[in-house]
Parts: structure tokens; sequence; C-alpha cells
């Protein structure tokens, strides 16, 4: 009985996590989430595109963490694996696309005169994919900025709150042209 009693808090102390890792996934998890409200609220794809690309880089950020081995320019790779494995199989689901007129110069046709087409969704990941990769900078400006002290969920805030925002004066964008 006694053995029994010793190795019960040895192996709950085996099978519990080294650290929390709150950060990552609650806004992996946040980032889906809004997206698939999104979509079925009605927003636009590009907006969408924000969510879903802001979602693929932080999956792959949160990921590398738990992978051991060293590579070179393993977040790198993990981001952009995850990124592109996210958004490239939800590319045929949305096919609206949006048009720019470029007249830097030259005749019509050339590359600084033509007529460019872009997929209104992969633009929006794009997007939402380096607000994603610059939030962590901006959270560490602001830090810095008050003494080195976060306020509670500085990161997720700063994160969502670019995100939603940008993806809010998009939505008015559209429905103004």
């Amino acid at each position: 009985m006694k053995k029994a009693l010793i190795s019960i808090p040895i192996i709950a102390l085996l099978l519990a996590p080294p650290t929390a890792m709150a950060h990552c996934p609650l806004c992996t998890a946040g980032a889906g989430l809004a997206a698939i409200t999104a979509k079925w609220l009605g927003v636009s794809p590009p907006s969408i595109g924000i969510f879903i690309g802001a979602f693929g880089i932080a999956l792959g950020l949160w990921f590398v963490r738990l992978i051991k081995f060293q590579i070179p320019y393993k977040s790198t790779l993990f981001a952009l694996g995850s990124y592109l494995l996210t958004v490239i199989p939800l590319l045929p689901l949305m096919p609206e696309h949006w048009s720019f007129y470029l007249t830097i110069g030259g005749d019509y046709g050339s590359l600084g005169n033509r007529t460019y087409i872009i997929n209104s969704f992969l633009a929006g990941s794009i997007i939402g994919a380096g607000i994603m990769l610059i939030s962590p900078t901006i959270s560490a400006q602001i830090a810095k900025a008050r003494g080195n002290k976060l306020f509670p969920f500085q990161g997720i805030v700063i994160a969502f709150s670019l995100l939603s925002s940008l993806s809010l004066i998009i939505e008015i964008l559209q429905k103004m042209l």
C-alpha cells in the first residue's frame, strides 16, 4: 500500500506538462473560432482570410515549441508550412477576386501598366499572417514603454485588436465601393 501511495505522485509529475504555454494555444483557438464565426455571420472572404492567415501562422509558431530537435530555420519552416497547409486547401472555397489597375509607366500590358487580379481570400490571409508575425514585437514595445509590465492577456488583446480592426476597415471599404 505504501508503494502505491508513493508511486501516484511520481506518475502525476511525469504526466504533468513541464510549463503552461497558454498564450499561443489561446491565440490559435481564438483566431480559428473568429474565422468560423465570421463565415457564419456572412463576412467577406478577405476578412475571413485575415483570421485564417493569422490562425495558420499562430498554429505553426505554437507547434514548433513542442518539437525538441533542432534544425536551421525551424520556426520559419513550421510557420510557413502551417500557413500553406491551412490556406491552400481553402482557396477553392473562396473564389472571389480583387482587381486593380497599376499605372506606373510603360505600354499597357507591361509590368508597370496592367490590370492585376488577386484572390481576395489569399490577400487577406497574407495580411493576417503579417499581423500575427508583428504583434509580438508591438506587444514588446508596449511592455517596454510601460516599464516592462504586461497587462493581462496583452499578447492576445493586441493580436485580436489588430486583426479585428483591419478586418472591420476592409468590411467598411468593401461596402463603400
